[in-house]
C-alpha cells in the first residue's frame, strides 16, 4: 500500500466524481492520504472529507497565491482547526515567486506567521517554495524546531541534504517520472532513502504517460516505480519504506 503524502481531493476538478473516487483509494492501493489546504475554506473541505474517511487526513494552512487575504483573523481559525485529532499539520504553506500575485514581503509575513503556529501547536508544515530558496531557507532557519515536508521539491541534491540534515522529509510528485527531470532525480537518487515521501500533488502535475489528463492518486504507483528504478530496489520496498516515511512525517501511529 502506499500513501499520497499530498493530494487536493478537496479540488473543484473532483467535483463529478469526488465520491466515487474516495471510495476507491483503498482498491488503488492508496492506504492513506494528506490533504492539505491552500486557505481557509479548502482547509476546512480538507477536515471534513478527514472526518468522513478513516484513510484520509488533513493539513490547514495558507497557500503563498492566498497570503493576499491571510490576517489573525485566519490565523486563529488554523489554530481552532489544529485541535481537530483528523489535522495533522499545517500546510500547505510557503513562499513562491514564480508569478508574484502577492507581494514576497506578505508572502514572507504569511509564512512565518504559520510556522510559528506550527510550533505554538507542535505540528509538522507543508511547505511549497517556488524560485524562493534564499528567502524560505532563511525562514526555516527562524524555526530550528519545526520541520516537515518540502513538497515538490524543486532545488538541488545539496538544498535537499542541507534540509535532511535538519530532520525535513522531501517529497516527490509525478514530475519524478518526467523525461527532463534531471534536477528530481538527482535529489531522489541523492538523499537518504528513510527522508523521501512520495506524492500526487493531484490535480495536478500527473506522471508519465499520463501528463496531462487530471492526476488523482491512483497514479502514485508510477512514482514508486521510478522511485524503485533509481534506487535499484523492488517497488514492494519502496511501498513499505515510503509507507512507513509518510506516517512518521505525519505523526500516525
Amino acid at each position: 500500500m502506499l500513501f499520497d503524502t499530498h493530494a487536493h481531493l478537496d479540488d473543484r476538478a473532483f467535483d463529478t466524481d469526488r465520491e466515487e473516487l474516495l471510495k476507491s483509494l483503498p482498491q488503488q492501493q492508496i492506504g492513506l492520504l494528506m490533504n492539505p489546504g491552500c486557505n481557509l475554506v479548502s482547509s476546512r473541505q480538507a477536515v471534513a472529507l478527514a472526518e468522513r474517511f478513516p484513510w484520509i487526513y488533513a493539513a490547514v494552512g495558507s497557500h503563498p497565491d492566498a497570503a493576499g487575504v491571510f490576517d489573525g483573523q485566519v490565523l486563529e481559525q488554523y489554530r481552532t482547526l489544529c485541535a481537530n485529532p483528523r489535522v495533522k499539520a499545517i500546510g500547505e504553506i510557503g513562499l513562491d515567486y514564480h508569478y508574484e500575485d502577492v507581494p514576497r514581503e506578505q508572502q514572507k509575513r504569511c509564512f512565518q506567521a504559520q510556522m510559528e503556529l506550527a510550533a505554538q501547536v507542535d505540528l509538522p508544515v507543508i511547505v511549497h517554495e517556488r524560485e524562493a530558496h534564499q528567502d524560505g531557507m532563511e525562514i526555516v532557519s527562524q524555526f530550528p524546531k519545526v520541520t516537515g515536508v518540502f513538497h515538490c521539491f524543486s532545488g538541488s541534491p545539496e538544498l535537499a541534504n542541507w534540509l535532511v540534515e535538519r530532520g525535513w522529509y522531501i517529497g516527490f510528485t509525478g514530475v519524478l517520472t518526467f523525461r527532463n527531470a534531471r534536477r528530481a532525480v538527482e535529489v531522489a537518487s541523492a538523499i537518504p532513502l528513510e527522508r523521501i515521501v512520495l506524492e500526487t500533488d493531484c490535480p495536478y502535475m500527473a506522471p508519465e504517460p499520463f501528463r496531462g489528463r487530471r492526476n488523482d492518486p491512483g497514479y502514485l504507483y508510477r512514482m514508486a516505480e521510478r522511485l524503485a528504478e533509481l534506487r535499484g530496489l523492488p517497488v514492494e520496498q519502496i511501498h513499505r519504506i515510503t509507507m512507513e516515511n509518510g506516517k512518521r512525517l505525519y505523526r500516525i501511529a
